[in-house]
C-alpha cells in the first residue's frame, strides 16, 4: 500500500460542521524522560517514560467566525476532526480511501484573531491544550491518550495499566 495524500477534512465540534477551516495542527507526542547517571552505567542514559508533554491542537481558520470565537469559550471542547485520505494499492493499482478520525477533548489555550487585509484570508488561529487524543484509522483505534485517567494506548497495548495497577487505580 503506497500512501499518497490527504483528500480533504472536516472540523466538528458536538455535530456541528466548522467552515472556513483553512488547516489543523496537531498534537506533538514527546515523551518525558529521566537521565540516568552513575554506578556501572558507562554514561548517561534516558529513561523514557510513559508520560507525555503538553498536548497542544492547533487551528487556523481563514476568516473570523463566531465558530472561531465560540471555540475560546473556557470550557472543555470534543473536537472531531474527519479525514479522507487516499493510498494506492500497488498490486492492483487502484486507488483505497481510507478514513482517518482524530478525537480531542481540550481547552483553549490562545486565539489570534489574525490580519484584516482587502481580498485575503484572515488567518485566524487558535491553540488548544488536550486531556484527550485518540487516532482511528478506517475505525480501528492506533492511539489514545486520556491524561486525566492515566490512559496512554498505542496499537491495543496501554503503556500506563501496570501502572494503574501499582498506584491501586
Amino acid at each position: 500500500m503506497l500512501n499518497e495524500a490527504i483528500v480533504n477534512f472536516e472540523v466538528f465540534e458536538d455535530a456541528t460542521r466548522y467552515l472556513g477551516m483553512a488547516s489543523v495542527t496537531l498534537p506533538s507526542l514527546t515523551h518525558k524522560n529521566v537521565s540516568v547517571e552513575g554506578a556501572g552505567i558507562a554514561g548517561t542514559v534516558e529513561a523514557i517514560i510513559p508520560h507525555l508533554d503538553a498536548l497542544d491542537l492547533g487551528l487556523s481558520f481563514r476568516t473570523q467566525t463566531t465558530d472561531a470565537y465560540r471555540l475560546h469559550e473556557l470550557r472543555d471542547h470534543n473536537i472531531d476532526l474527519r479525514i479522507s485520505q487516499q493510498a494506492r494499492d500497488s498490486v492492483s493499482g487502484q486507488n483505497v480511501v481510507q478514513a482517518v478520525k482524530h478525537v480531542a477533548v481540550c481547552r483553549p489555550k490562545e486565539f489570534n484573531p489574525g490580519n484584516v487585509a482587502p481580498a485575503a484570508a484572515a488567518d485566524a488561529s487558535g491553540t488548544y491544550g488536550c486531556t484527550i487524543f485518540a487516532t482511528y484509522i478506517d475505525g480501528q483505534e492506533v492511539l489514545y491518550v486520556d491524561k486525566l485517567n492515566y490512559i496512554y494506548r498505542v496499537n491495543g497495548v496501554d503503556y500506563l495499566a501496570e501502572h494503574r495497577a501499582a498506584l491501586g487505580l
